[in-house]
């Protein structure tokens, strides 16, 4: 029996979510990590990946939750293949919700419980649609709820410093094409360096540099989607050469991007 092709379904990404459906018969994709929240619900077959150094296994009706800077890969586990849906959300985004505190963490990478499953699934009810601005803001509000109520939770030894790594954060986004520093970071937050690292990751799942690094990768991502070629988005946006810059893509999406185009692109 001939095993069903791949498929990808991208819904039209607004500012503060990306959805996607997708079908996998084998292999998904390399070993990759992003500084999004990546939250999926599986809907046929079994979703098996690598997280936390233990192999995970999704079952229909599970959630996935890929926290913010974790490596994870993705393949079927069963030859039947395996369906999900995911939406892709910054951590900025859940903290606009949180106000300050340190990022829900789900241990394990999947839930089983009610409130995060019916909160994520609301957001993927039907890719076709363009969710509504006050009906996503209310799915928002949800996924960040559940997410807090039922994470791990860990002991904080000392407040986070929530306006000034937001701070950080602001100006590496008005300055994607320069070169930023430590000692920049530091005159504009008004924290010193070392505070804010710790903070910047407790608040937002990921490094100062790699915040940065994956704002240049969204730009060369809408890029490639347009059909630009591989060598023009890579000079661009910054990258030393095509080959620099399929080096970072294929870390943080586990994708080449030629692939990942390939898959965007099919319907």
């Amino acid at each position: 029996m001939k095993a069903a092709k791949d498929w990808t379904k991208v819904s039209h990404p607004t500012e503060k979510i990306e959805r996607m459906e997708a079908f996998f018969s084998g292999y998904g994709f390399a070993p990759h990590r992003h500084d999004t929240y990546a939250l999926g619900i599986t809907l046929n077959g079994v979703h098996n990946f690598n997280y936390q150094k233990s192999m995970r296994h999704s079952m229909p009706g599970n959630a996935i939750v890929i926290h913010p800077d974790e490596p994870h890969d993705g393949e079927a586990g069963t030859e039947a293949g395996f369906h999900y849906k995911i939406l892709y959300i910054q951590p900025e985004i859940i903290q606009q919700v949180l106000g300050g505190k340190p990022l829900p963490f789900i241990s394990g990478g999947i839930s089983t419980d009610q409130r995060v499953i019916s909160a994520i699934a609301r957001m993927l009810s039907n890719l076709d649609f363009q969710l509504d601005s006050l009906e996503e803001d209310d799915g928002i509000y949800d996924i960040a709820q559940a997410l807090n109520d039922v994470s791990c939770k860990k002991k904080q030894r000392k407040k986070l410093n929530y306006k000034a790594a937001d701070l950080a954060r602001q100006f590496m986004l008005d300055t994607l094409n320069e070169a930023v520093t430590m000692d920049r970071l530091e005159q504009v937050s008004g924290a010193d360096r070392w505070s804010l690292s710790r903070d910047f990751r407790a608040l937002f799942g990921t490094s100062p540099y790699r915040y940065l690094n994956m704002r240049r990768l969204d730009k060369a991502k809408s890029m490639i989607i347009t059909g630009m070629a591989l060598v023009d988005v890579a000079a661009a946006c910054g990258f030393t050469d095509q080959s620099h810059m399929t080096h970072h893509f294929s870390k943080v999406y586990g994708l080449p991007p030629g692939r990942w185009a390939t898959l965007m692109l099919r319907n």
